[in-house]
């Protein structure tokens, strides 16, 4: 199989497998198996990609032309490569995840729920294998449709409301000014292209500047103030729906193409001396902060993490803004050590939910007692979001540190840091009091006699496989750093 070929069959076995949960929508356990196997089966063919692109093979995919020189086109460069990749690896295990929670959670209408999944990661692989800016925008907008009916799946008035804002704000942000953007792009260049060095270099400083602010509020999905009220609007969501939108797609999504503009629409040395670079660049820095002050103000957990993202996609967009390979590398890896991290705190609030019902940080001490790998599991997680060790997140906040220090960023460097503390305060805590309480410690229930954890098994074998891989990011970081390394 050629890898044209196996481009198109990474594409299309997510709608494959929405064809066969429709067709066994009253068989749960079939449905999930299919589900958890076809997330296996495109990580696979994905990696098979990966050995492609090392060895130097062209791999592009030209469909069909929409309009007179654009085109639907896929190709695979090692920016998409490294978010297919983690899109695909965490598939299986948020299906996994699903299982467990979906059904100790007596959740509703678990075959649309699956079947919206499958449909988002579909629009992320698009997106991840876009050839130009007219498929990301097509594959862009399809994901926001798909994981609307996800975050209102509750069907309760506050669901609803919350999937409003979430649909309003990312549809309103990528119409009135990525498509503008687009457009623009189209008239001063006469391509849509993705192109090493960008599409810019007949066209003055204030106008790129223009496109550039343009580009950045119209990706809505990478949550920059003041385009983030949807994020924590969405945490209405099931759990499982949370960690899609924080890990495997929606803000990914966002980071990914802030990135992708940056280097292939942009350019990054045509990026580092634009006027507008400095307003976003010090935009970025305020969200971080902003956000950091928020979420360790937050007493409910989904809403602390929430928040811990809006200000986490901000290191990746001022990677990206400040236009140096380290920069983009720190910010290509950031994307990969976040999503694991982020993954896995989502995952102990929702079994923490399923398991106690609890959702505020104040009634969880002492629950390491009852819950102690999900608890040891957050306490590592939290590590990778910090960016201390043993957790991945350490080499790209680190990369992203020197990045400002290579620029001379210093307020940048400065905001960078005091995140970090901030975070430390707002995650450490959580962990800490669940097994060194300052009060008397939650009395075990009736349910955790003989066992050692009282979150769902298929859940908890999730959450045990996301900590082993923010571990294994530490010590293996050096695949994905040689991968983001290509990127410049």
């Amino acid at each position: 199989m050629n890898a044209s070929t196996l481009l198109i069959t990474t594409l299309s076995l997510p709608l494959f497998l929405v064809l066969l949960i429709v067709l066994f929508r009253k068989q749960p356990n079939i449905r999930e198996t299919l589900s958890i196997t076809f997330g296996i089966l495109v990580f696979i063919v994905n990696l098979l990609l990966l050995e492609s692109l090392w060895a130097g093979t062209a791999i592009e995919c030209h469909l069909f032309a929409l309009f007179p020189g654009l085109t639907i086109a896929f190709k695979i460069e090692p920016l998409g490569m490294v978010f297919a990749l983690v899109a695909s690896a965490l598939w299986p295990v948020t299906t996994l995840y699903a299982t467990g929670y979906m059904r100790a959670h007596h959740e509703p209408r678990q075959t649309q729920f699956y079947c919206f999944f499958a449909i988002a990661i579909f629009s992320v692989l698009g997106i991840a294998f876009a050839g130009n800016l007219l498929t990301l925008f097509i594959f862009y907008e399809l994901l926001t449709l798909s994981t609307f009916p996800l975050v209102a799946h509750a069907g309760t008035a506050k669901a609803k409301r919350g999937a409003r804002v979430y649909l309003g704000i990312l549809l309103l942000s990528s119409i009135l000014f990525l498509l503008l953007a687009i457009i623009s792009t189209w008239h001063f260049t006469g391509s849509l292209d993705f192109k090493n060095g960008g599409l810019f270099a007949q066209v003055s400083d204030e106008v790129v500047s223009v496109i550039l602010v343009l580009f950045v509020f119209g990706i809505g999905k990478a949550a920059l103030m003041p385009l983030h009220s949807w994020l924590p609007a969405a945490m209405v969501a099931p759990t499982p729906v949370s960690a899609l939108l924080h890990a495997v797609a929606v803000v990914k999504a966002g980071v990914f193409t802030i990135l992708k503009v940056m280097v292939y629409v942009i350019g990054i040395e045509r990026l580092a001396n634009l006027p507008g670079t400095t307003f976003l660049l010090y935009l970025a820095g305020f969200s971080i902060l902003v956000a950091s002050l928020v979420a360790i103000r937050k007493r409910n957990l989904k809403a602390r993490l929430a928040w811990s993202t809006v200000s986490q996609l901000g290191y990746i967009t001022m990677g990206a803004l400040l236009a140096t390979p380290l920069g983009i590398i720190g910010s290509t890896m950031h994307i990969a050590m976040h999503a694991f991290s982020k993954i896995t705190l989502f995952f102990c609030a929702g079994a923490i939910l399923v398991a106690t019902h609890k959702t505020e940080i104040q009634d969880m001490q002492g629950l390491g007692k009852q819950m102690p790998i999900t608890m040891l599991a957050f306490g590592i997680a939290s590590l990778g979001i910090i960016g201390l060790p043993p957790a991945g997140g350490t080499w790209s906040k680190w990369l992203l540190l020197m990045a400002t220090v290579e620029t001379e960023h210093w307020l940048l460097m400065l905001l960078l840091m005091l995140s970090s503390l901030l975070s430390i305060g707002y995650l450490l805590p959580v962990s800490l009091r669940a097994f060194f309480p300052a009060t008397a410690a939650v009395p075990l229930s009736p349910a955790a006699t003989g066992s050692i954890d009282l979150a769902p098994k298929a859940s908890l074998l999730a959450i045990v496989l996301t900590t082993l891989a923010c571990v294994g990011l530490f010590f293996f970081a050096d695949a994905i750093y040689q991968l983001a390394s290509k990127v410049v």
